[in-house]
């Protein structure tokens, strides 16, 4: 038998109808969920009295910008008017370089190293000479560095010592993290700079058993520097190889570790860019390179350096320069040829660092 509604029971049940409807597109929409990783909810740019800045950068830095998001915010608002809301991704430098290169859409990208910006600029994203910034486009140097815990029970004092039985050493994995490209291009750049002594000149074979004796002794290759410094603190391995800068700030913290600067190390440079693409995408190029301008004021300088980077304003390091030990041979990347030579060498795929993994 078929039913009737009444005119009042149509009117009920599409009512009910429309609830439904909804409560399903609702349930279907993600718009209040977090970003996983890299996926960051699509930007609105500018909007009104507000504009939204998308941020990609390499994990070390986000103690650093917990204080200087907010002081830019302040700075900007005062002089605009406008409200920024930031959309942070922090990752392993070489993770979020790939990221932006396959099309996260951040605005900003501040990476270990100028490798992983060069990734970025090849995939068509950043178009501008961002190496003619303020800098050369660096905002922060640090130097790599051996630490171990209170009072140094491994009585580790330079590389050779890494590779002695029975000493644990950590540092995380090229393949993702630029800050362990920088600890293996310390550690093989050392290893030149030994055979140089020896021989009169450089011996890449030489440096690559150097570097492979101190690999075998190597714990784990965690993701990131980040994650690599909290296994160390979790009591993973003897003695950790990272950025100068992630110790000094543990330190300040009240954790007892101790800083081993090698007698041989490498200068690390960060570089920072607005990524063109993205940024005029979202109508957000004022701001962008408005942040990368603070990046490199003295005020921000300043809580790099208290967070224990080096930084590159000149008066900067002048002021806060006694903080820092230095090393008796201290190179720069050009020393190893420049980053293209450094990943063909290196990070190719039948680059030395590939054949220490694989136990050639």
């Amino acid at each position: 038998m078929k039913r009737y509604l009444t005119q009042s029971g149509r009117v009920a049940a599409a009512v009910l109808m429309s609830l439904l409807l909804l409560l399903a597109a609702a349930c279907g929409s993600n718009g209040d969920a977090p970003p996983a990783n890299n996926s960051v909810s699509k930007p609105s740019g500018t909007s009104g009295d507000n504009v939204t800045l998308v941020i990609g950068a390499y994990s070390v830095v986000k103690d650093a910008f917990g204080e200087l998001l907010p002081q830019f915010q302040a700075d900007w608002k005062e002089k605009t008017g406008q409200t920024v809301v930031f959309q942070e991704s922090y990752e392993a430098s070489g993770t979020q370089a790939r990221a932006i290169a396959g099309g996260f859409e951040a605005d900003v990208a501040i990476l270990a190293m100028e490798g992983d910006l060069d990734k970025i600029e090849k995939a068509g994203f950043i178009s501008h000479d961002w190496k003619a910034q303020k800098s050369d486009g660096i905002i922060t140097r640090s130097i790599v560095v051996m630490g171990t815990r209170e009072g140094n029970p491994k009585d580790i004092r330079d590389w050779e010592d890494l590779t002695r039985e029975k000493v644990k050493v950590l540092y995380p994995n090229p393949k993702t993290s630029g800050g362990a490209q920088w600890d293996i291009n310390a550690i093989y750049g050392a290893g030149l700079k030994r055979s140089e002594a020896e021989t009169g000149k450089k011996d890449p074979a030489y440096a690559k058993d150097f570097l492979k004796k101190i690999h075998e002794n190597v714990e784990s290759l965690d993701k990131s520097g980040r994650a690599s410094m909290a296994a160390f603190e979790y009591g993973v391995g003897d003695v950790i190889v990272t950025y100068e800068n992630e110790l000094l700030a543990r330190i300040k913290q009240g954790v007892p570790y101790e800083i081993i600067v090698p007698s041989s190390t490498i200068l690390i440079e960060n570089p920072a860019a607005v990524v063109d693409v993205n940024v005029d995408k979202h109508g957000t190029r004022e701001v962008a390179e408005a942040f990368i301008d603070f990046l490199h004021s003295s005020a921000s300088q300043k809580v790099f350096a208290e967070l224990g980077f080096r930084p590159v304003d000149e008066k900067v390091s002048e002021e806060v320069g006694s903080r820092y030990a230095q090393p008796e041979e201290l190179f720069d990347i050009h020393y190893l040829g420049g980053w293209d030579k450094v990943r063909e060498t290196l990070y190719s795929p039948k680059g030395i660092w590939y054949q220490v993994l694989a136990g050639l």
